[in-house]
């Protein structure tokens, strides 16, 4: 992806996990945007599960592609804490559009984490909306990503 493309530009899929506790949310956004290239790895119930695998998961799957991600659970930490494992991932918790923008345009965030227990559906899709479509910067900030990546 170049430094002036969003994440609207360039993928094909948009992947979504969550636990038990983001269920109700991830359900929203996926409807309220029914215009985007959704793919759904669960849970798909209330019952409850480990938030761990979905971030695993979702961390897989985005592997060696150019497609953005999605975590939901009840706080947005631990999944985020988990897929943040992964050395590709850059997952960010995105509580306003501001901080959005700033985890695309400085860190190159390719997975946005909401906390359903913390966060409104409206203030969530605003967020995933300005994530979306904000850039990454490039610049004085590459080397600084470079190194999330290395030990």
């Amino acid at each position: 992806m170049s430094e002036s493309q969003t994440p609207l530009q360039i993928m094909n899929k948009i992947y979504i996990a969550c636990d038990h506790a983001g269920l109700e949310l991830k359900q929203k956004l996926m409807l309220s945007r029914d215009d985007l290239p959704w793919e759904d790895l669960g849970t798909s119930t209330t019952d409850s599960v480990d938030y761990p695998d979905f971030a695993d998961q979702l961390s897989k799957a985005i592997l060696g592609s150019e497609n953005f991600g999605v975590l939901v659970c009840g706080s947005g930490q631990g999944i985020s804490i988990r897929a943040n494992r992964h050395s590709h991932i850059r997952a960010a918790i995105c509580w306003n559009v501001e901080v959005a923008k700033l985890a695309r345009q400085h860190n190159d965030a390719n997975v946005i984490s909401f906390g359903s227990r913390t966060m409104d559906h409206e203030t969530c899709e605003k967020a995933l909306e300005a994530f979306l479509n904000t850039p990454f910067e490039g610049g004085r900030h590459q080397n600084r990503v470079d190194k999330l990546s290395r030990l």
